[in-house]
């Protein structure tokens, strides 16, 4: 069989696929586009500025606010580490000795790398909504356990556990998965980002929430980091009611829209890359689609994205402690260097969807990247509260503006849900690694300056730079050739598709 006939088949509707897809008429209506895409038909509304951003905007805003509130809780969830070891968990569970904290912190991704792309898979099965609110109920759960644990084995058994069941592992790439399915390729990254910003705003508050509930230290016989977990936990588990009420499914499964709207939505995906609507996911297809080397070149540059992210998140509170700060400064300070991520990401994301390119926008901001972890390490001793308070500013404005960049990037390039679906698992999986090694090398021993730490997250920038590069050039080779005709089968087996670079 040809590529272009598996492809005809790989893009059947599944049985899943509701009636109101079918039968779609090939003209647009410019206006009706509008008004489905970016209004919500409220014509006697009056347009204050409020309810005009809210028309414009409504797709967006059904799909992504919810989204982005329950990763973020996901987010905080799995960060709070650094924040409750500050806030006492370090010595009240002995994880001072050796490397006890770089082992319980190593060892939480190891599960979450290990279930990312089995997660995914079942996604359609199982039903958005029905698999996601079970993640949700499920990592709460240990969550809110983590706040009794007695010593720090128990801890790195809940830990091991937020995974293993699997609670948080498929969750990410699921949202991924979900918002590119919404939109043409050079609209998705402006949505990325607004999402990943939602999501890492409220981490980054993080800090905050977690000097707060520190407080109750001593209320009913606990410590202030054991509130720390329970209160959050419990936070997560009423979300879960949340995400089974108002998260969004496919395209061709959601219930917010009119069936015209529906047809509308999946003919714009279809004539940007053929894929609205789902091909089978079989063992076979994930086999061919795991064989592509430029999937995992993603997930490895997402890796090299992930390092320095999970750096800030991890460490920084700790190493504040470390500089002499209490840890309620220690926490209060951890927050600030997320502000300026904000602007950055936002611009980026308008320009890199505005000219339909990715990779010199990479390139920049990892560069940034790089020199705040270069102000960091190596730095003049009476400097050093100065410029480690830049070096941060400028390691998450890069870092953040990265993300949603590389995320976008690979999304861009792929075709089928059923590729998809394994695309984004194994680039959120092979990012997890970033976890990995951000927890390994930085090491209690190497305090105060941590350059071992650092230096092996300036080496994941300059790995990214490698990475981009080949990939880069093998999709402007095949750009070319197909372009001058030298190929005899389209780009991803999709007539007219051309790679984003």
């Amino acid at each position: 069989m040809s590529s272009t006939d598996l492809k005809e088949k790989e893009q059947t509707p599944s049985a899943a696929s509701i009636d109101k897809v079918e039968g779609a008429s090939t003209e647009v209506d410019p206006a009706f586009e509008r008004r489905t895409m970016y209004e919500r038909f409220f014509n006697n509304t009056p347009k204050s500025v409020l309810t005009f951003l809210l028309h414009r905007l409504w797709i967006d805003f059904r799909i992504l606010p919810v989204l982005a509130l329950v990763y973020s809780f996901a987010l905080i969830d799995r960060i709070n580490l650094g924040a409750a070891y500050a806030a006492g968990m370090g010595k009240d569970l002995h994880l001072t000795v050796g490397s006890r904290y770089s082992l319980v912190a190593c060892l939480y991704f190891v599960p979450y790398i290990i279930f990312q792309l089995p997660g995914n898979l079942v996604l359609r099965r199982v039903g958005v909504r029905n698999w996601l609110t079970f993640l949700v109920v499920a990592w709460g759960a240990v969550q809110l356990g983590m706040g009794f644990s007695k010593d720090w084995i128990d801890l790195l058994i809940t830990l091991f556990a937020d995974d293993c069941l699997p609670p948080q592992a498929p969750f990410f790439p699921s949202l991924l998965w979900i918002i590119a399915s919404w939109y043409k390729r050079h609209e998705v990254q402006k949505r990325m980002a607004v999402f990943y910003l939602i999501s890492v705003t409220a981490s980054g508050l993080s800090p905050l929430l977690a000097y707060g509930l520190s407080l109750l230290n001593g209320k009913q016989g606990l410590a202030g980091w054991r509130w720390v977990f329970i209160v959050e936990g419990a936070i997560t588990l009423f979300l879960a009611i949340v995400c089974f009420l108002f998260i969004p499914a496919f395209p061709e499964e959601n219930t917010f829209l009119t069936k015209e709207q529906t047809e509308l939505v999946v003919r714009r995906v279809n004539e940007d890359r053929g894929d609205a609507l789902p091909d089978e996911i079989t063992f076979k297809k994930v086999l061919t689609h795991l064989s592509d080397w430029t999937l995992w070149a993603y997930g490895l540059m997402f890796m090299c994205t992930a390092m320095p992210n999970y750096v800030q998140s991890y460490f920084v509170p700790i190493i504040l402690t470390g500089m002499g700060y209490s840890p309620r400064d220690a926490l209060l300070r951890s927050a600030p260097p997320y502000g300026p991520a904000i602007p950055v990401t936002l611009l980026v994301a308008y320009l890199s969807d505005k000219y339909k390119h990715r990779a010199s926008f990479i390139l920049v901001l990892s560069l940034i990247c790089l020199l705040g972890c270069a102000l960091v390490a190596w730095h003049p001793n009476n400097n050093l509260i100065n410029l480690m308070r830049k070096g941060c500013f400028l390691i998450n404005s890069g870092n953040s503006g990265t993300i949603p960049t590389v995320l976008a990037y690979s999304a861009n390039n792929v075709v089928s849900h059923s590729k998809r679906s394994v695309q984004t698992a194994l680039t959120v999986s092979l990012g997890a690694f970033g976890g990995i090694l951000a927890a390994t090398c930085f090491r209690a021993v190497d305090y105060p300056r941590y350059i071992p730490g650092l230096s092996a997250t300036l080496g994941s920038q300059g790995l990214l730079f490698i990475l981009l590069t080949a990939v880069t050039i093998r999709h402007y080779r095949k750009n070319k050739l197909m372009r001058e005709g030298k190929l005899s089968e389209p780009l991803e087996g999709t007539p007219g598709f051309f790679y984003t670079l």
